[in-house]
């Protein structure tokens, strides 16, 4: 898996990943997200559009780095289409447990900012 990292004006920074979320892609994601919120941080939005294939390290991973991130009171949306990995969500029945967005646009709308990273 790739992993592509942003920030826009407003601190808010955009996580996009390729490819698919496994153990490794899972470390890479949390190491991350750890290493971001070290700094000022508004905000998360991880793109998972680009994901074609999720296991129970990936769910593990999102859990692991929204319950961070809920701790911090630090907003985190999830852009999630329609797929393998919204089937999986459903599947662990965790789509309800996470803020989801369809689109980058819906996103930053539902963490406050309109600016794209």
């Amino acid at each position: 898996m790739e992993l592509k990292i942003s920030k826009n004006t407003d601190d808010i920074y955009l996580i996009e990943l390729f490819g698919a979320m496994d153990l490794y892609s899972s470390n890479q994601l949390k190491d991350s997200v750890m290493k971001i919120i070290k700094d000022k941080v508004d905000g998360f939005i991880i793109n998972l559009n680009a994901v074609d294939n999720v296991n129970s390290a990936g769910i593990g991973a999102l859990v692991s780095v929204s319950s961070t991130l809920k701790k911090l009171k630090c907003p985190l949306v999830i852009v999630v289409p329609e797929g393998p990995v919204t089937q999986a969500l459903e599947v662990t029945r965790l789509r309800g447990y996470f803020i989801i967005a369809n689109s980058l646009r819906e996103a930053l709308s539902l963490t406050g900012h309109n600016e794209a990273p």
